[in-house]
């Protein structure tokens, strides 16, 4: 197995932002509780791994896969660490434990228009926990226990025009005309701990996930509060709250295309949630995936859906695939590699792409029957991988890894972004025949 470095120099975070590099789209001051502190601190901590599911991946690998494998650049100068990560186009928007959202050029190698960054309205800054883009439209969720809505007044694909964007803060979820709908009747109120209660609508803890319904019609938000709650995207009305969907804090959120919820919780469990059709019109639990015997941090779907990709502090990825019946998910067995915590993970085609407190990035391919082959071990990182996007590299002009794919046959390249605790993000380029 070959470990590909780094070979750009780090930048250390207690030196000046280059203002030519990155500026905040907001920021804004509010203090975090122990509690989250200490929860968003747990997942770093490696248990032990899974002795009774079985490895997927074979002993050997074949390195010569890694010859066009490199990290093609760093974007250094954030004075916070990377939480989240999200690709809209030709843009990388980046969350930070500050509370700033960050915009740039995806491209690393296109220096001309890697240069220019919007700034907006300053807003909270309280850390931003996930990032997702659906047209004009930016939600952000964060540790003040609240969701963002952004609009995007000129989202052109060109950075440079992209200056002359202006983000304004449209909406804060739950919205105020929620909360006075359910001020005045006592159904409405839940209790959140001893002598206090509070309406449905409100999440109460740090929101730590966020995903949009494949119909786009729909956002889901789940938190260290336990539940998980559906949003109407056209008027940002809370349809649903799940109260107490899980033992301990929700760490992460999947939705698959045919309407399945997955969620990923400290209580070392996996469930799944479908939506009942009829006059309720609710989610009910459909399984209970118990495999994991530590916290569970992330979730990712094969793009087709029939592979659930779950990775935890126990440092094993559990491969859960569909049985034969198509209507249940069974262990097929473990990707194992990383010597720490599983803190994020996802996936692009048939690659599946993980990040761990052991400060690696490692890319899996899935082989003959039920193996896996790790194609890389990525190092570089001075901290933590905390988040992770990746897609297709569809550049064909100033790409070095385009034009020395060339020299190895047919393949696919791809471009995948890593943010750390470190304060970077690294962009690293995978070429896989």
């Amino acid at each position: 197995m070959g470990k590909i470095p780094c070979p750009l120099p780090f930048q250390s975070k207690q030196k000046s932002i280059n203002s030519d590099q990155f500026h905040p789209i907001y920021s804004d001051l509010s203090s975090s509780s122990s509690l989250s502190l200490s929860r968003s601190s747990s997942s770093l901590y490696s248990q032990p791994s899974l002795p009774s599911v079985p490895s997927l991946t074979p002993l050997s690998t074949h390195s010569e896969l890694l010859s066009n494998t490199f990290c093609a650049s760093t974007f250094t100068g954030l004075s916070s660490s990377v939480f989240c990560l999200s690709l809209a186009g030709k843009h990388l928007y980046t969350g930070t434990s500050n509370g700033e959202i960050l915009l740039r050029n995806k491209d690393p190698l296109n220096q001309e228009k890697n240069h220019s960054i919007v700034v907006a309205q300053k807003q909270s800054k309280s850390s931003v926990k996930s990032i997702v883009i659906f047209g004009d439209k930016l939600f952000t969720a964060h540790q003040d226990h609240k969701i963002r809505v952004w609009k995007i007044d000129n989202h052109d694909d060109d950075i440079e025009a992209s200056n002359q964007n202006y983000y304004r803060c449209i909406a804060t979820l739950p919205t105020l005309n929620d909360r006075c709908m359910r001020l005045f009747s006592a159904k409405n109120y839940v209790e959140v701990r001893r002598h206090k209660k509070c309406t449905w609508v409100h999440h109460v803890d740090t929101v730590s996930a966020l995903a949009i319904s494949s119909d786009n019609s729909l956002l889901y938000s789940a938190s260290w509060d336990r539940t998980f709650k559906i949003w109407r995207i056209s008027d940002f009305k809370c349809l649903e709250s799940v109260w107490n969907a899980h033992d301990d804090a929700i760490n992460a959120i999947a939705l698959s295309k045919n309407g399945y919820v997955y969620t990923g919780s400290a209580d070392m469990k996996i469930k799944i949630w479908k939506k009942e059709q009829g006059e309720k019109s609710i989610h009910t639990l459909i399984a209970t995936l118990e495999k994991h015997k530590s916290s569970v941090n992330a979730l990712a779907l094969s793009t087709d859906d029939s592979v659930l990709y779950s990775g935890a502090c126990d440092r094993s990825i559990i491969v859960w695939e569909k049985d034969s019946g198509g209507d249940k998910m069974v262990v097929s067995g473990a990707l194992r590699g990383h010597t720490k915590a599983i803190l994020c993970l996802c996936v692009v085609d048939d690659l599946v792409v993980s990040g761990s407190a052991d400060k690696t990035v490692r890319i899996w391919k899935k082989g003959i029957g039920k193996s896996y082959s790790c194609l890389a071990v990525l190092e570089g990182h001075n901290g933590p991988v905390k988040c992770l996007t990746a897609s297709l590299d569809n550049s064909n002009s100033n790409s070095n890894s385009n034009s020395n794919s060339n020299d190895f046959g047919c393949g696919n390249s791809y471009v995948v972004y890593s943010g750390s605790l470190d304060c970077d993000i690294k962009v690293w380029k995978i070429w896989v025949p």
